[in-house]
């Protein structure tokens, strides 16, 4: 390694082709990739999907994908000894489900980057066995991990991980970015999108988007033309297309599947408000996509996202689950020009301070810092 070059290795059950990425795979893919545009040699590990190869390449980093959803925490460990002893640096371990227990079984300083933790809300996605699991295993991240640097989007993930026993000083909030050439306001020419609610991510029943579903019959009454648009993919969305005819309003809610490129900026230019009613999140970058084009968000007042959301600025947080006062909320955005008008533009100004370089920059220092304290342990 030289102090201009550093080879990385990303360990993560997802990459960009994954059908069920979402925000925060988008958001280390375009870390890394400038990481690579800045001389940095980058490396995905992550887990098969069907109709993936399990030798890749994207925006010239090679992927190599193994496993499958269930097994690949406990095939990392050889691989990663077989594949990449001596070829690496420094290794990134996406914690975002289970973890993989790197610092255990390499020498290698190890920056662990976290969205966010399930905690409790495991046990609303997955069956009770599963879900003990996986939170038995985030017990014992302190131990394992009490060592590396920890690299989070929010302040909320922050105070979890102390709470949980990782010293403050290994924990570094490090904001995202958006292509700010790309999320442009569009030019309405004085008039203003339709009554049209958006989510935008993955259908995981823990994010409880039914949320929209059970009050669009009550809005429907005072907004004849609203509707519910929901766009990524995930093993929910039978669940929702269920909720919205069990709800009479099967007409009013499209379930969209994943969309990226020209598909989600138009989808955002024709919407009036983005939902965002999950009970924890690691940030929240489709807030902040969306601000940037002038729409505002009403989301829970939870973890992430009550950080993304400027309550009362650039949209509003209600109580999670208080579904007369997230009815409220988007009623007075469906209702009032003018307040939409209002929110619109603080939501551009407040979208116009998170650039994908100075992320870059950040974890770039950061990486550095963990190999530079790794050395004096």
């Amino acid at each position: 390694m030289t102090q201009d070059r550093l080879r990385i290795l990303i360990v993560s059950y997802r990459d960009l082709k994954h059908p069920e990425q979402g925000g925060a795979e988008v958001i280390i893919h375009e870390v890394y990739r400038r990481m690579r545009a800045k001389g940095h040699e980058v490396t995905f590990l992550t887990c098969r999907f069907p109709g993936g190869r399990d030798r890749d390449e994207i925006d010239g980093m090679p992927i190599h994908r193994i496993g499958n959803l269930y097994d690949f925490n406990f095939r990392t460990s050889a691989y990663i000894k077989k594949e990449f002893a001596g070829k690496i640096d420094v290794v990134v371990e996406d914690l975002n489900k289970l973890p993989f227990y790197t610092p255990r079984f390499t020498d290698l300083p190890v920056l662990v980057n976290i969205p966010h933790l399930f905690g409790t809300t495991v046990f609303q996605q997955a069956a009770f066995p599963l879900a003990t699991y996986v939170f038995l295993q985030e017990k014992l991240i302190p131990s394992v991990y009490g060592n590396c640097e920890f690299q989070v989007l929010s302040e909320s993930t922050r105070g979890d991980l102390e709470k949980r026993g990782i010293p403050p000083k290994q924990l570094h909030v490090v904001k995202t970015g958006i292509d700010h050439d790309y999320y442009r306001p569009a030019e309405r020419n004085g008039t203003q999108p339709g009554p049209i609610l958006l989510y935008l991510g993955r259908l995981k029943k823990y994010k409880c988007i039914e949320f929209p579903i059970d009050i669009l019959p009550s809005l429907a009454k005072k907004h004849p033309d609203v509707e519910y648009w929901i766009a990524g993919e995930g093993d929910y969305r039978d669940a929702l297309a269920a909720r919205a005819r069990e709800k009479g309003v099967s007409d009013r809610v499209k379930l969209l599947g994943y969309v990226e490129g020209k598909e989600k900026k138009d989808l955002l230019d024709r919407t009036r408000v983005l939902c965002y009613t999950s009970p924890k999140e690691g940030w929240g970058l489709s807030v902040i996509e969306a601000n940037a084009v002038g729409v505002p968000c009403v989301a829970s007042n939870s973890p992430g996202l009550c950080e993304a959301v400027r309550d009362g600025e650039t949209g509003y947080l209600v109580p999670h689950g208080d579904l007369p006062a997230l009815e409220r909320r988007i009623d007075d955005f469906l209702s009032d020009p003018e307040l939409w008008e209002q929110f619109s533009k603080r939501g551009m100004e407040w979208a116009d301070e998170f650039h994908w370089d100075k992320m870059t920059d950040q974890t770039e220092a950061l990486l550095r810092l963990a190999i530079t304290r790794h050395r004096k342990a």
